[in-house]
């Protein structure tokens, strides 16, 4: 069982010319709205590798809320812990010009009331058996909280480091494995990116830890106690990268849950994030086990 402990948001996305500059106007094109939050879209992608996926999280009593959880409850993530709060469900704001480029301003709403009262009641259940996954887009007394029930229970931790939090070097530690892009890793570390394989062993040398950092198409690298990982990305064309963290996330946890190695976990973790580009938008992104098996990529 894998249980992600983190953000719920409803993403509403509108296309524009350009992205306007302060005080400007532009004109804009179409409007979306899609699930999004980075916990309920590693939940997602945590499912759709095939685990059994607990999602304890908060949205708001209002209309937003059911089209945030729509794909979730749709996809079978378990929604028993999710808490409806006495505020606004959270809100992604993205705009997106003809380039591709976005800027996004996130709303927490009832995100911002996840506490460690929550993380108590949610993770009542964890066992050693089981898998928690963290991320920082929720109150970090409440991701410590989790983290450290994790420790108590024995459960195997995962925190992916976005976004980056003027305290997530000091919780990082408390992770059995830390997932991080390559901007992250070196607000991490302090350390510039072309010592990306010192600072990894160094991190690991301090922490006695598992890093893991993806690197866009060149894949992902992992350092271990007891050694180094590297793995390819599958190469595609991408239309849209928004969803690919989380999906490698989702995808890595879900691999290591099922007992796989963490190379073969990495592996398949990959594959997953290059499949997310090929759409746009989060959640809808997030590839099936079925369209990562039909790359012709399996376990090792």
């Amino acid at each position: 069982m894998i249980t992600v402990f983190g953000s719920t948001n409803l993403d509403q996305i509108g296309t524009v010319t350009r992205l306007p500059k302060p005080g400007e106007t532009v004109a804009g094109g179409t409007f979306s709205m899609a699930p999004g939050g980075k916990g309920a879209n590693q939940a997602l992608a945590a499912r759709r590798a095939g685990a059994e996926v607990l999602h304890v999280s908060a949205v708001g009593d209002d209309a937003f809320a059911d089209l945030a959880l729509d794909l979730l409850d749709k996809g079978g993530v378990d929604l028993s812990q999710l808490r409806r709060a006495d505020a606004a469900t959270g809100i992604a704001m993205i705009f997106v010009d003809a380039a591709g480029e976005n800027v996004i301003a996130i709303l927490p709403g009832a995100n911002g009331t996840v506490s460690p009262e929550d993380a108590d009641k949610g993770l009542a259940g964890l066992t050693a058996r089981d898998t928690l996954l963290v991320q920082q887009e929720v109150p970090q007394a409440a991701t410590r909280r989790a983290l450290e029930i994790a420790r108590e229970r024995g459960a195997r931790s995962v925190l992916n480091t976005a976004p980056f939090l003027p305290d997530t070097a000091k919780l990082a530690p408390l992770a059995d494995i830390v997932i991080a892009n390559e901007t992250e890793f070196s607000l991490l570390t302090g350390r510039p990116i072309d010592q990306l394989d010192a600072a990894m062993q160094d991190w690991v040398n301090q922490t006695g830890r598992t890093i893991v950092v993806t690197l866009g198409p060149d894949g992902a690298r992992a350092r271990t106690p007891d050694g180094p990982i590297a793995v390819p990305a599958h190469k595609v064309k991408p239309v849209d990268t928004v969803g690919a963290g989380d999906t490698f996330c989702g995808y890595l946890a879900a691999g290591l849950d099922a007992g796989h190695s963490l190379e073969a976990a990495l592996r398949r973790a990959a594959v997953a994030g290059s499949l997310a580009c090929l759409n746009p938008g989060a959640q809808p992104a997030i590839p099936t086990k079925a369209d990562v098996d039909a790359v012709g990529f399996q376990l090792m």
